[in-house]
């Protein structure tokens, strides 16, 4: 069967040629034009990705992302004309996995889609017979059922978010720069993509420390990375 993908364009000849590379790589695609019907399509059917433009009219992607993040776990790629940081990070903050700007490749799209169908097809299929647990000082990760618990208070985590606090609990004491961890969570070389880390890494810390401007947890090593002290 095939994956299913969802496109959230209002600009048709961009939506057109999307769906044309996603086709010929054998992906099921369907375009809505608009926030309000997009949302709707999108909570409704069952889709492996949805391709999200951030400027559409009705409500917009940012408002669109939020709704489809509270209900559903799939990944969102976020497409925007706005170069701007902010928007990026906001995205990012409401629960996309990823953000690119216009223009882009029709064939980088295509990577992108199949790069975060890989990783979370590898998550979600991986059915275990017993859970996988990991504790560290009142952090309760259940790797099977993609849950976290501090101090016995389960915490809502986007795909993402569980994914990269996940990892640096497996490695503690070791210390990843942001490159690194892009290239393990998102599979991808971070061309221009470090806001993409900072931004989790600061989500986390926001669900797991009792400061987070002091964190207990995730330190960062200035000038190097950040890693997860036990």
């Amino acid at each position: 069967m095939s994956n299913r993908i969802l496109i959230i364009e209002d600009e048709e000849a961009i939506a057109e040629l999307e769906k044309d590379y996603l086709e010929l790589s054998d992906f099921e695609v369907t375009i809505k034009a608009n926030g309000e019907d997009g949302l709707k399509e999108a909570l409704e059917e069952n889709y492996n990705l949805v391709v999200l433009d951030l400027m559409l009219p009705g409500i917009d992607g940012f408002d669109v992302c939020k709704e489809i993040r509270e209900k559903k776990n799939i990944p969102i790629i976020m497409v925007s004309a706005k170069k701007e940081d902010i928007d990026k990070i906001r995205g990012l903050g409401l629960g996309a996995d990823d953000y690119m700007t216009k223009p882009f490749s029709p064939s980088e799209l295509v990577a992108r889609v199949k790069a975060h169908l890989a990783r979370y097809e590898r998550l979600t299929s991986a059915a275990m017979s017993e859970n996988d647990i990991i504790e560290i000082r009142g952090i309760k990760i259940d790797k099977t059922a993609r849950r976290v618990w501090v101090d016995g208070e389960e915490k809502a985590f986007t795909g993402k978010e569980f994914d990269l606090l996940t990892f640096l609990a497996e490695h503690p004491n070791r210390v990843y720069s942001k490159d690194e961890l892009f290239r393990e969570i998102w599979d991808m070389d971070s061309i221009g993509d470090i806001a993409t880390v900072t931004v989790h890494i600061k989500k986390i810390r926001e669900k797991v420390e009792y400061d987070s401007a002091n964190p207990q947890y995730i330190e960062t090593i200035w000038g190097v990375g950040y890693r997860f002290r036990i």
